[in-house]
C-alpha cells in the first residue's frame, strides 16, 4: 500500500527523495488531502438549502448559475467582504483562536482516514497503529475551540452556549467511543486501514449475493448507536442546543461576523463530513464498492451521513438541554457499555 506523500514524493523528486523533499511532499499532500473535507464543506452552502427546500416544501436558489450553484461564490464574497465587529471586552486571544480551533480540528482528523486509492495510490496521509484514537482526540479538540468561543464572546448567550456545548460534547462523547471500542474488540486493531481491511469479507453468500462483513451489518445495534451519538457531536438536530437560535440567538457564535464566522460555519460542516468519515471507515467498509473506485465510494458514503443529519434537522425538533443530558448520559452511555460487553462476551466465545 503506497501512501499519498510517499507517492507525492517519488513522483517529484525521484526514487530516493531527501528528507526535505519528503517533508515537502507531505505538506503537499495535505494541501490535497485537505481540499476534499474542504470542497465539500463548500458544496454545503448550495446543497443544505436544496435539501432542506424538498424537505419543507420550499424554493431553493435557483437563480445564480446552474441550478443556483454560484450562490457559493455569492456567500463566499458577501461573508468575507462584511466587516469583523469584535466586541469591546472581548478576550482578544481567546476569541481570534477560537474560530481556527473549530476548523483545524476538524481538517486534521482526516489525516488517517483511507478514502480509497486512485491510479494505486492511497488517499490517505499517514496509518498509523493508534488511528482510530487519534481522530477521536483531535476532534474533540473543537469542544474546546467552541467554549473558548463562547468564553472569550463577553456575551451571556455566547457564553451559554459554550457551556452547553462542553456539557452536550461530554456526555456523547463518551458513548460515541465507547461504540467505536466495540469494533476496535471485533477487528483487534485501532488501525483504520486494518479496520477497513476486516470489514472485506464475506458474511455471506444468498443465491449470488455477496454480502459483506460490514459492521453495520455485524452489529446494527452499535451502527445506530454511533450515528445517534455521532448527530449529537456535530450538533445537529435534535442535539443543536449550543446553538438553538430560539433560546440563544445563534449560542457561542452570536458574536462572530466576517471571516472568523465563515471558520466557525465551515468547521461544523466539516465535523459532519469527519463524522461522516468515521462512520464509514468503522462500519461500512470505508471506501470498499461495487462497479465504482473505491474513492468514489468515500464520498457516496460520507455525502450519506450528511443527508442523514439534514434529515433530522428538517424532521426532528430540537430537545430542551436538560433531556439532551439526560439522553446522554442515562441512555447512550449505558447502552454503550452493554453493547461493548455484549460484544466481548460474543467475541470471546467465538475465538474460544
Amino acid at each position: 500500500m503506497t501512501l499519498l506523500p510517499e507517492a507525492m514524493a517519488r513522483t517529484l523528486f525521484g526514487a530516493s527523495p531527501t528528507a526535505l523533499e519528503r517533508a515537502v511532499a507531505a505538506i503537499a499532500a495535505a494541501g490535497l488531502v485537505a481540499l476534499i473535507p474542504l470542497t465539500c464543506a463548500a458544496i454545503v452552502i448550495w446543497a443544505k438549502r436544496k435539501v432542506t427546500a424538498a424537505f419543507t416544501d420550499r424554493i431553493a436558489p435557483n437563480r445564480l448559475g446552474p441550478f443556483g450553484t454560484l450562490i457559493i461564490v455569492a456567500d463566499a464574497v458577501r461573508l468575507l467582504s462584511k466587516e469583523l465587529v469584535v466586541p469591546e471586552n472581548a478576550d482578544r486571544p481567546a476569541y481570534d483562536l477560537g474560530p481556527v480551533l473549530v476548523a483545524f480540528s476538524a481538517v486534521i482528523g482526516f489525516a488517517v482516514v483511507p478514502m480509497g486509492s486512485i491510479a494505486g495510490v492511497t488517499v490517505q496521509l499517514a496509518d498509523p497503529e493508534t488511528g482510530l484514537a487519534y481522530v477521536f482526540a483531535v476532534a474533540s479538540l473543537a469542544t474546546l475551540g467552541l467554549t473558548m468561543c463562547g468564553y472569550a464572546s463577553a456575551n451571556k448567550y455566547s457564553m451559554l452556549g459554550g457551556l452547553r456545548a462542553v456539557a452536550q460534547n461530554i456526555a456523547y462523547e463518551i458513548p460515541l467511543v465507547v461504540t467505536g471500542l466495540s469494533v476496535v474488540i471485533f477487528a483487534g486493531t485501532l488501525q483504520t486501514s486494518e479496520i477497513v481491511a476486516a470489514q472485506q469479507t464475506t458474511l455471506v453468500e444468498l443465491g449470488g449475493l455477496v454480502i459483506p462483513s460490514w459492521y453495520a451489518i455485524v452489529n446494527p445495534f452499535a451502527f445506530v448507536l454511533f450515528l445517534l451519538a455521532n448527530l449529537a457531536e456535530v450538533g445537529r438536530n435534535p442535539f443543536d442546543t449550543p446553538e438553538a437560535p430560539t433560546e440563544l440567538v445563534a449560542g457561542y457564535q452570536t458574536e462572530y461576523s466576517s471571516v472568523y464566522f465563515v471558520l466557525i460555519y465551515m468547521g461544523e460542516f466539516v465535523h459532519v463530513f469527519l463524522g461522516g468519515a468515521l462512520v464509514a471507515t468503522i462500519f461500512l467498509g470505508g471506501p470498499a464498492g461495487p462497479l465504482l473506485p473505491g474513492f468514489v465510494w468515500f464520498l457516496v458514503k460520507i455525502w450519506a451521513v450528511f443527508l442523514f443529519t439534514q434529515w433530522a434537522r428538517s424532521a426532528l425538533p430540537r430537545i430542551r438541554i436538560d433531556q439532551l443530558i439526560e439522553i446522554g448520559w442515562k441512555g447512550l452511555l449505558v447502552l454503550s457499555f452493554g453493547n461493548l460487553l455484549l460484544t466481548a462476551i460474543v467475541v470471546g466465545l467465538l475465538a474460544g
